[in-house]
């Protein structure tokens, strides 16, 4: 499915990334991949391709296949951004999930689009569809954690089986779904329910930010691309996440040696 045109004029390729496709989408593109796909009743399958998930994928044949048949694959990450253009491709900017998410939320706005938090610990989700009602009045949103089967027993009266979280999202009927529950999870889990939404996405850790549990770094740290040290800073124990970004910068410079 990758390198199909989007957007009216626009046509965009995808960057081979260790045997992983990620589209050289700008943020507009990808916008207007979404917009086309609700105008047209269609659904479309969004992954937010960062360097572990490429990494993990690269080993992992079910994940890498899951990521072939998305619909589009956005660089989440200065990392992919780099190997892209390491490895040769055009690619001018990342396509976070957060940021992603915030642009849905705007035109859902607009638009009167439906959208369901599905992710994190229980209330995190919840916090996050507050706070976002009260930035865009009249915004449909609904949520529910990602700890189905490890929660309090108001939540298990509520929806707290798999089949019962379906069912609800079915009832609400979304325009878009946003998973976040970790990679690669949410990717399987979104697949296995391809019908859910016209647009599912997983986001990982956004719910968090949403919801104000994580404070995220300011823009001018973003504009120097130094938003991965903020985190760490944050959050010590990113350091062997960080770490394990020394195996994908050996893997991409020993895919640009073989050619």
């Amino acid at each position: 499915m990758l390198g199909l045109p989007i957007g009216c004029n626009n046509e965009i390729h995808a960057a081979n990334i260790l045997g992983v496709q990620v589209h050289v989408a700008t943020m507009e593109q990808s916008l207007d991949r979404v917009d086309e796909a609700l105008q047209q009743g269609r659904c479309l399958r969004v992954i937010t391709a960062n360097p572990e998930m490429i990494v993990r994928a690269e080993k992992e044949e079910g994940l890498r296949e899951i990521i072939r048949q998305a619909d589009l694959v956005v660089p989440d990450g200065e990392g992919v951004v780099w190997a892209a253009r390491f490895l040769g491709w055009d690619m001018t900017e990342r396509v976070t999930g957060v940021d992603l998410t915030q642009r849905f939320l705007e035109k859902a706005h607009t638009y009167g689009w439906r959208v369901f938090f599905l992710g994190g610990k229980p209330g995190v989700a919840d916090e996050a569809a507050r706070k976002v009602r009260e930035d865009f009045a009249g915004l449909e949103v609904e949520a529910h954690h990602g700890f189905f089967g490890h929660c309090t027993q108001e939540d298990r009266e509520d929806h707290d089986n798999e089949e019962g979280i379906v069912a609800r999202i079915r009832e609400f009927n979304p325009h878009i779904l946003l998973a976040g529950m970790g990679v690669p999870y949410q990717e399987y889990w979104l697949s296995r329910y391809p019908d859910l939404a016209r647009v599912s996405m997983g986001v990982g850790g956004t719910f968090d930010v949403l919801s104000g549990q994580v404070k995220r770094a300011p823009q001018w740290v973003r504009r120097v691309r130094l938003e991965w040290f903020y985190r760490v800073l944050q959050d010590p124990r990113r350091v062997k996440r960080q770490l394990r970004l020394a195996v994908y910068v050996m893997k991409v410079i020993g895919q640009r040696i073989k050619g």
